[in-house]
């Protein structure tokens, strides 16, 4: 079940007005929470990037030793497809500890964290520097309806401009619903990474002659303050060099194979890094806030943890069941991050969330159900998403 906050109705003459809940200050969860959690080993970190590169480099040789020695075209294509799915796993394992490194959660050592940030973040061809500055502002907004870096959602008004919405039949069909989930699954990462959309409109850095002056690969971009653009450089550097060992692959191996080697785990890799960050996000539960009533501490509990059985504890590191701790304090490495969290939840009581319900169903149902959100007519500055069902 999820847990939500607990309020106090208060009614005077017109309409009933609510007691925003009190919320706690950073410093009293952060003394709450053991020290060695902010103390990250090395070596248990390294030991866990060892282990996730030995299982993706194992499943690849594997993968291009024995599946096209398979007679049959058929068993041959399953194991392909199997292989695809399995290796994705595996190396959004590797995405999320870049994802540590960049927060400075993989070790106490800057040089270290981008070390590993870049070669692991780089293989999978993201974009290792660009990716880290958008994201620290998405951490440091978090919940801000202007100034967040990801999945801000529409208003109502927002909404009806869409050229579907206008269309009734089309919109509340499962199977236009579907097709938009799946390009949401397959593309919706490297439309962010071109356009920066789903930004809030207050996340740019600097004037933005246009959509195509957002993107996370342009040193010159609105996205990066002047001094970030060495940084963008090297991030595109970074693609570069796995685009020309991919190159060099396909020369030695074909394009077919070398697609069906690393294309696979690549779509699989964004389609569950856009699932777990959608999800983190998006709940009918979980509210959003205007300028004047947000703070960091709103935006960080403005998050759900959810449940991802082995794949997501194993796999995944932790990241879909442990997210609230990880808004609050990023440098908190992964594996104490149950600890922490457990830590804390006496002190937030009903202002923590979590939702135990099926991970990739409630990908459906929220997809389906949360289009935008409306204004608190009884706590001034807070949305919550619109019940599309009664409308």
């Amino acid at each position: 079940m999820i847990t939500t906050v607990s309020t106090t109705q208060i009614r005077n003459e017109t309409k009933p007005v609510k007691a925003e809940p009190q919320f706690p200050d950073i410093n009293t969860l952060r003394r709450a929470i053991p020290k060695h959690c902010f103390e990250p080993p090395v070596a248990r970190s390294l030991g866990y990037l060892v282990r996730d590169v030995a299982m993706i480099g194992a499943l690849g040789w594997a993968a291009l030793t024995y599946i096209p020695t398979i007679p049959d075209a058929t068993a041959r294509t399953a194991a392909w497809v199997l292989y695809g799915f399995v290796q994705g796993l595996i190396c959004t394992g590797l995405w999320i500890l870049g994802h540590e490194a960049g927060h400075g959660a993989f070790s106490l050592h800057p040089r270290l964290n981008d070390v590993v940030g870049f070669f692991s973040h780089s293989a999978l061809l993201v974009p290792y520097y660009s990716w880290k500055f958008s994201h620290h502002r998405h951490h440091m907004y978090t919940g801000h309806m202007e100034k967040d870096m990801a999945f801000v959602p529409r208003t109502r008004a927002q909404y009806l401009q869409k050229v579907f919405y206008r269309i009734e039949f089309l919109e509340d069909t499962p199977a236009y619903q579907l097709v938009t989930l799946l390009f949401h699954q397959l593309f919706a990462w490297q439309t962010y990474l071109t356009f920066n959309v789903s930004s809030g409109r207050g996340s740019l850095q600097k004037q933005s002659p246009g959509l195509f002056g957002q993107s996370h690969f342009d040193p010159r971009s609105a996205v990066f303050r002047r001094s970030e653009a060495p940084y963008i450089v090297l991030s595109d550097i970074g693609l570069c060099l796995t685009m020309g060992c991919l190159y060099m692959l396909s020369g030695v191996v074909g394009w077919q194979t070398t697609m069906l080697l690393y294309a696979q785990p690549y779509f699989w890799v964004h389609h569950w890094l856009i699932a777990i960050t959608y999800l983190h996000h998006t709940h009918m539960e979980v509210p959003h806030y205007e300028p004047q009533n947000w703070t960091f501490v709103k935006g960080a509990l403005a998050t759900v943890d959810r449940e991802f059985g082995f794949i997501g504890r194993s796999l995944f590191h932790g990241i879909i069941e442990h997210h609230v701790i990880h808004h609050l304090f990023p440098r908190i490495p992964f594996y104490y991050a149950e600890e922490a969290t457990e830590a804390i939840k006496p002190i937030l009581g009903d202002l923590y969330r979590r939702d135990d319900r099926s991970f990739l169903g409630q990908l459906w149902t929220n997809f389906t159900q949360c289009k935008f959100v409306e204004a608190d007519e009884a706590l001034p500055g807070v949305l919550h998403w619109a019940d599309v069902k009664s409308q």
